[in-house]
């Protein structure tokens, strides 16, 4: 029970991980110590994107599921929980390349905002 409680716990982390990645940067807007959590996340999920890392949020969910007597599961976070629900097929290296993109153009436009809002 206590290794399945985790292994969920994990998934909420690593869903607020992704999201922290996707819109940090709007927290910057509000409070610019958040810069420094920001930027090195950004820069870990795009590096996990494009070079196609495993996260340890997977593989720690994976080994607390195994623990608690279920199945893991292969490929990543995203290829499992979220992929499926976007789209029916499998992600492709193109694919996770778009997705790092994405991130990049997202919050270039609002750290670009964020840099014009500072110097006014």
């Amino acid at each position: 029970m206590l290794f399945r409680l985790t292994a969920d716990a994990l998934v909420l982390l690593h869903l607020s991980f992704i999201l922290l990645v996707l819109f940090g940067g709007l927290l910057v807007l509000k409070w610019r110590p958040a810069l420094l959590l920001h930027l090195p996340a950004m820069a870990w999920g795009i590096a996990v994107e494009w070079l196609h890392l495993e996260c340890p949020l997977t593989r720690w969910e994976n080994l607390m599921r195994a623990a608690a007597g279920d199945a893991g599961y292969p490929g990543g976070f995203i290829e499992h929980y979220v992929w499926p629900v976007i789209y029916p097929a499998g992600l492709t290296a193109q694919i996770q390349l778009l997705l790092g993109l994405v991130v990049v153009l997202l919050n270039l436009g609002v750290y670009g905002y964020v840099v014009w809002r500072w110097r006014r």
